[in-house]
């Protein structure tokens, strides 16, 4: 049986062949950003309201892969061309509206989000459609709206913040682009700032495969100065006015820091092309998080656990460049699986249909599910060599119904181990591949 992994690179071989000249006829070499709200709640239909769509000068994805085959991520973004009624585009992603959807507030409440995705600027009238994945893991079409590219009412972005290049290696078409993105630094706090895109950049390549793919990699760096420094954390009662609007505490977790304002951060990264968003917080409290083609956000001073720092970049960015699941028990999010489905997630099963993810890995012989090796202790320190791919229960924070490869990966309890695991570095590998052509 194929694995899904070898289907992905297929596909991709196969797009390959002829989207190059898709490019050059529907697209100028720019993009425009859907500005949207995105509401519901628990037992609620999930509902989509149109903003604004904006012109921005930049658009750092491939211009040969422009249809994402991988099947991560629950939403996606589908441009349709009016004329001939083609997929022209497809963008895959999550958000962090579908996990408070999980959460205890969101069964007595309804909220809204302001969110944003970006896209080539199309030459023709194109349809934009976003489609949801179902609780049977299908996607169903929620929303859609016509797009005139010679509209006076697109906004045109204007460009009002310094920009600097942390790492430059090439054509952004054919590179990773990430964009840093300051909170809670003040216009003190420039020098900091960029030291501190220094040691993200260097913690980033100091891990496999990020190392090893550091030629594919553009990071960039935007001067977005916040009024107070420091960040928001409610639960010590600690307010602060930022540029990001970064705040720990989200969905009442408290190492959970993120932001709700999407758009905000997307009108700051515009200044840059970028296909990543990460959020370098001034603080020394130990926490962040990352959404699949979202943005990413961890503390730049982790005092509390040595090496946290440096380790959760790595982490982090492992959510966000192609969703990988945390493997780890505990959190508040128990609700954001259901076991009688196969997770999207790469390292991540159900055994609902495990030939889709790392079964020709584990060795022949090999217990599935498969018991941790005796003594074993997460706080212990561990080498990869020192385990067995196979399936080990516990992770996507339930102890039960849910499969890592290893018993701990980066993607685990990182305090202790320092490399990823087999399926994480293949996936990554294959993702980075798809993203460069």
């Amino acid at each position: 049986m194929k694995t899904l992994l070898s289907l992905f690179l297929l596909a991709s071989i196969a797009l390959s062949a002829n989207a190059q000249t898709d490019f050059e006829t529907y697209f100028f070499d720019k993009s425009m950003r859907m500005d949207y709200y995105h509401a519901g709640g628990a037992g609620t239909n999930e509902a989509f309201f149109f903003d604004e769509l904006v012109e921005q000068p930049y658009f750092a994805g491939s211009h040969v892969n422009l249809i994402d085959t991988c099947g991560y991520g629950c939403y996606q973004l589908r441009l349709i061309d009016k004329a001939s009624g083609k997929l022209i585009y497809q963008f895959c992603y999550d958000n962090l509206m579908k996990e408070w959807l999980t959460t205890p507030e969101a069964k007595y409440t309804q909220k809204a989000m302001p969110e944003s995705v970006s896209f080539p600027y199309p030459r023709h009238e194109a349809e934009a459609q976003i489609w949801v994945r179902d609780k049977k893991n299908k996607f169903q079409k929620k929303f859609s709206y016509d797009i005139k590219p010679e509209s006076y009412f697109i906004r045109k972005f204007i460009p009002t913040l310094q920009t600097f290049e942390v790492s430059y290696m090439g054509n952004s078409a054919k590179c990773v682009d990430v964009v840093l993105i300051p909170e809670g630094y003040t216009e003190a706090d420039k020098d900091t700032f960029l030291k501190d895109c220094q040691v993200f950049t260097e913690s980033m390549f100091s891990y496999a495969p990020y190392g090893s793919n550091k030629h594919r990699f553009n990071i960039r760096a935007v001067w977005a100065p916040s009024k107070e420094a420091g960040v928001t954390i409610p639960g010590e009662h600690v307010w602060r006015n930022t540029s990001a609007k970064v705040s720990y505490y989200t969905f009442d977790s408290e190492r959970y820091q993120m932001t709700t304002d999407m758009q905000n951060l997307c009108e700051i990264a515009a200044h840059v092309p970028y296909d990543y968003i990460y959020i370098i917080s001034n603080s020394q409290k130990y926490g962040g998080g990352a959404i699949y083609h979202w943005y990413g956000i961890s503390a730049a001073h982790i005092q509390s656990r040595a090496s946290s720092t440096r380790k959760t970049y790595a982490h982090e960015f492992g959510h966000l460049l192609l969703g990988l699941g945390d493997e780890y028990v505990g959190g508040s999010e128990t609700d954001m699986y259901d076991l009688k489905l196969e997770p999207w997630e790469p390292n991540l099963t159900t055994l609902r249909d495990f030939g889709s993810k790392w079964k020709d890995l584990v060795e022949a012989g090999t217990p599935i599910p498969t018991p941790l090796p005796e003594g074993y202790d997460r706080n212990k320190e561990y080498k990869m060599s020192d385990w067995k791919v196979g399936v080990y229960e516990g992770g996507g924070y339930l102890e039960k119904g849910i499969y890592r490869p290893v018993p701990n990966c980066m993607m685990n309890w990182m305090h202790t181990q320092d490399e990823f695991c087999p399926v994480c570095t293949r996936a990554m590998k294959a993702y980075i591949n798809f993203i460069c052509k």
